[in-house]
């Protein structure tokens, strides 16, 4: 999915399903434009558009996560960092 919206997906992902969470950790996963705007000290207006674009993209994100594990998600959470550079994907799931 990022790779599609983005143009291009992290350098490095790990996802981790814990009893009712799933998370997924995202590095070196901003694009040339993003990382040029955080060199000139823009990284709020970055992690803003990230942010908006993760909330129109909560009910795909959602619909995946629940094929992939049979169960329903309850809250989706989504952050990004850039020093270091890394996003992570939070998936809280109804308990089983």
């Amino acid at each position: 999915m990022h790779r599609e919206h983005y143009g291009r997906g992290a350098d490095r992902t790990r996802t981790l399903i814990h009893q009712d969470v799933v998370m997924t950790r995202l590095e070196d996963c901003f694009t040339t434009v993003e990382k040029k705007m955080i060199a000139e000290g823009a990284f709020v207006q970055v992690r803003e558009t990230r942010t908006m674009f993760q909330d129109w993209m909560r009910p795909r994100f959602t619909e995946i996560v629940e094929e992939a594990t049979g169960r329903t998600v309850a809250a989706f959470f989504s952050q990004v960092t850039h020093d270091p550079d890394i996003a992570l994907e939070l998936f809280v799931m109804t308990p089983a």
